[in-house]
């Protein structure tokens, strides 16, 4: 039986299906898609500048931030790992000696010396063979009486005619005392052979032997300034205040000889 025009032909009821690619045949390579904000930025050298600003301009908002948190006491100071350490690893102080004093400064005087000791050897350069130290020593004298002192017989006093008659010892001028925050080395030079031998040497007792020479430089010099003259003058004048106060009009006050 002859079957009407397209019955023998059933796929016509269907779609027809294509043929697969050849399984042997490699899938063709497709471009990976890039999506979000990357996709529009470009890569290169300025990408890590941008990068670097930012990072330095967060590093320096953190720094800041910092600082002034610091200053209004809030985060606890840091200090330099490597500054400067002092460690005082001085031992008590022993008491000596202790001793009443029976005297009354008049007067003193502050001298200021400047010292320039010089140590060489004959018939050898300066250059090898040489010490020398160039000291300013700024030191006080006092001038003194000592009331300890008094003979027997050295206070008269007459009630009558309101007189008192006082005999005291001569003023003494006491050791000058170097003032160590206003005295200083101003220069020391020493010559190639020494400077060697204090390589492996030192010499603690030059520094002394300067401060020793001040002193009695200071010393002599305070004998001959007039100090003993003004002690008198001023002793004189605490005396007779002091009397006068206690109701006595004439106060005569000598000094024995030295």
């Amino acid at each position: 039986m002859a079957n009407p025009s397209g019955v023998d032909e059933p796929t016509r009821e269907y779609p027809a299906i294509e043929e697969p690619a050849s399984a042997t045949a490699p899938p063709a390579a497709s471009e990976p898609s890039v999506t979000g904000p990357m996709a529009s930025e470009p890569r290169g050298p300025g990408a890590f500048v941008r990068v670097l600003l930012f990072t330095g301009v967060v590093f320096a908002l953190i720094v800041a931030l910092c600082l002034g948190l610091r200053a209004i006491n809030v985060l606890p100071s840091f200090d330099n790992p490597f500054s400067d350490k002092t460690t005082d690893r001085s031992q008590p102080v022993l008491l000596q000696s202790m001793r009443d004093l029976s005297r009354y400064v008049a007067a003193d005087g502050t001298f200021q010396v400047i010292v320039d000791l010089q140590e060489n050897k004959d018939n050898i350069p300066e250059f090898l063979v040489n010490k020398r130290t160039l000291f300013v020593g700024s030191g006080t004298v006092e001038e003194y009486v000592d009331f300890g002192q008094l003979a027997s017989g050295a206070l008269t006093v007459d009630e009558e005619n309101k007189a008192v008659h006082l005999t005291l010892p001569p003023p003494q001028q006491g050791q000058a005392a170097l003032d160590m925050q206003r005295s200083y080395v101003v220069a020391e030079e020493r010559g190639l052979l020494n400077r060697i031998g204090d390589a492996f040497s030192s010499d603690p007792g030059r520094q002394q032997r300067v401060y020793q020479l001040a002193q009695e430089r200071i010393t002599e010099a305070a004998r001959a300034s007039g100090l003993d003259q003004r002690a008198r003058e001023n002793t004189q004048k605490m005396l007779v205040s002091l009397f006068g106060r206690l109701g006595y009009t004439k106060v005569t006050v000598e000094f024995t000889s030295p």
